[in-house]
């Protein structure tokens, strides 16, 4: 089964945000470490005294050499061993206390993220959700925000520990003794363009792995979401094969990275190493020639031996480093994308509800194209020019791939449209707040989507507030009985993605959260597609009564659902091809007739009223019965 997942090197793939340096890039987690930087500057103040404390060791020990055991004092060995022990003991004290005070905000700092990613996703535009895969924005909320939480509590704290410590180092070595301080000093320039390098090489290899993380989490997420088809139809091979695949290509970028980093560690620890061994060498000599002395000495190469640590982490630091700049590039990538506008215009002020022709739903020469569509394409819809009466039923028809579902897409502003403009009673739905809109418009799609989450806390999620009596109403309407037999009640959980339940089950259930709230305005996509004959005629029979005091427009495909309409409007490649009810148009328009019945478009012959057995005459006011 091939997977729908893009690539890292996929050409498709939304162009990453532009590319900046680490530093800059790191400067725009700012806001918020900003309100937990006296906390983690406190937690910075204390690494860097106990840090500092490890360069006391070394002068500790130069006074024991020069002083007590020079003299053969025991006394004095065993005082030096005491201060030696308390200046063990406080430091590790002191990078306790570090890791507390930046335990509690810097999880905060993750949690606001999170919080705040997650918040701008739902105010996303559909159009952007239909470019970026699942895995890679699960992984820009999860891994990439643990990453950068690990940064602040970590790297970043012990780049500037560490930088400190070695030019405090550096500066006890100097005085200590100028001469050999300089060979320690003498691998600073080539380590430092040799860290340069390092960090661009990888920085590239760091945002291919993270990208390659969102793609097989996207893998994953495919697979535990369609494990049903992955089965019913035998691939589980070939998926595993699609996984392996990427696998290994994130093997082979970590691997990129390991060799990376071992190459500058090797590197950091070899220079350093060869000149502290020639400063051994070249003090060794002053010492046996008298110029200096064995506590010096001794001292300068614990305090050589001290700066260790900082120096060889710096590899690491930077790699962490690099790695956080990524995370943060690609979690800033999702937050600089444009949230749906909330912007209105003064277009279309409130009428009178009903009042003359501005009554209802109006369609005024819309054109829509998809924003990532070519500029050189069709529009999927060119002027639509439509009206849904106040009070009444429209049935909205035509084959596949006519742009229904795009059409009716438009009316709650999932989609902006290209051109033209939509009214609800005379008011342009561009000049109302989406809260207003989405209030005033219910709509149930083609694909029942239902939560992790109770029946009840699904259906009502289409009303204002939680109440019993609209869902036992909203239920009724949609003929979902079935919940009084769940083990309990609308209180049960239906699972991910609802799959504990069938698909008509599904279906009923966002018919009923669609009519929960009764709304002034209806959008159903197909609401009865996954019905038998029996339950679509009792839903059917309900559904008229919500109808009645809503303005509807409805996607059908089958005559049954037609007749619910008082009238009905055929989409043919993108345009309004014929409107009128459900008979005339059977007289009229060969189209429509091959598509209720199938019958040949080029068949001269007219399909007579009551001729498909599943039609009956319509009923009065032109409403069908069945």
């Amino acid at each position: 089964m091939p997977t729908t997942h893009a690539p890292a090197t996929d050409p498709d793939r939304p162009a990453p945000a532009a590319e900046q340096s680490a530093v800059r890039t790191l400067l725009r987690l700012w806001p918020y470490v900003r309100p937990v930087r006296g906390r983690w500057g406190g937690a910075a103040v204390v690494a860097v005294v106990a840090s500092c404390l490890s360069l006391v060791f070394p002068i500790v020990l130069k006074w024991i050499v020069d002083g007590p055991v020079t003299d053969h004092d025991p006394g004095g060995v065993w005082l030096g061993a005491g201060m030696l022990l308390a200046l063990g003991v406080a430091e590790a004290l002191l990078f306790g206390l570090r890791r507390w005070l930046v335990a509690r905000p810097l999880a905060s700092v993750e949690a606001a993220m999170r919080a705040d990613l997650y918040r701008h996703l739902q105010r996303l535009p559909v159009a952007f959700h239909d470019r970026w895969a699942s895995g890679q924005l699960l992984s820009r909320g999860t891994t990439d925000l643990m990453v950068v939480r690990m940064f602040l509590a970590f790297p970043l704290t012990f780049l500037i520990v560490n930088g400190v410590t070695i030019t405090a180092g550096f500066v006890l070595l100097v005085a200590q003794d100028w001469g050999l301080g300089l060979v320690l000093l003498a691998p600073a320039l080539p380590l430092m363009v040799l860290c340069y390098r390092f960090e661009s090489k990888y920085a590239s290899a760091a945002r291919r792995a993270q990208d390659q993380v969102g793609d097989l989490t996207t893998v994953v997420e495919e697979s535990v979401l369609g494990i049903r088809i992955i089965k019913g139809f035998g691939r589980h091979r070939s998926q595993a094969r699609a996984f392996r695949d990427l696998s290994r290509t994130l093997r082979g970028t970590e691997l990129a990275k390991a060799r990376l980093l071992a190459g500058i560690l090797g590197v950091i620890t070899l220079l350093p190493e060869v000149a502290l061994g020639a400063a051994l060498v070249l003090g060794s000599v002053q010492v046996a020639d008298g110029k200096l002395s064995a506590g010096t000495l001794v001292a300068f190469l614990s305090t050589a031996l001290a700066l260790r640590w900082p120096i060889d982490s710096i590899g690491f630091l930077l790699a962490m480093s690099q790695e956080a700049a990524t995370a943060t590039r690609r979690f800033f990538e999702v937050m600089d994308e444009p949230a749906e506008s909330e912007d209105v215009s003064a277009a279309g002020g409130p009428v009178e509800d009903g009042a003359g022709d501005a009554g209802g739903l109006r369609f005024e020469g819309v054109r829509f194209r998809y924003p990532d569509a070519p500029d050189a394409s069709e529009p999927v819809l060119e002027r639509i020019d439509l009206q849904v009466r106040s009070g009444e039923t429209m049935a909205l028809v035509g084959a596949t791939g006519s742009g229904k579902t795009t059409l009716t897409a438009l009316v709650p502003r999932l989609h902006e449209l290209t051109g033209g403009r939509i009214t609800l009673d005379g008011r342009d739905i561009a000049s109302m707040e989406r809260e207003e809109l989405r209030t005033l418009v219910s709509v149930a799609f083609e694909e029942p989507t239902l939560f992790s989450a109770s029946v009840a806390e699904n259906v009502l999620m289409g009303a204002g507030e939680a109440d019993a009596s609209k869902l036992d109403r909203a239920l009724g309407v949609a003929q979902a009985g079935f919940v009084k037999s769940l083990p309990d009640g609308a209180g049960t959980q239906v699972g991910e993605q609802g799959l504990s339940l069938s698909g008509g089950q599904r279906q009923r259930l966002a018919l009923a959260r669609a009519v929960v709230g009764s709304p002034r305005f209806l959008v159903l996509d197909d609401p009865l597609s996954a019905l038998d004959v029996h339950t679509e005629a009792l839903v059917e029979a309900a559904l008229r009564e919500v109808l009645a005091a809503s303005t509807a427009l409805v996607v059908a495909h089958r005559p049954s659902t037609v007749l619910l309409a008082d009238r009905v409007a055929l989409l043919s490649g993108g345009r309004i091809a014929a409107v009128g009810t459900h008979q005339e148009l059977l007289r009229a328009n060969a189209e429509y007739r091959h598509l209720m019945s199938g019958a040949d478009l080029g068949s001269e012959e007219d399909l007579e009223i009551g001729e498909d057995p599943e039609i009956d005459e319509d009923g009065p006011e032109g409403k069908g019965t069945r």
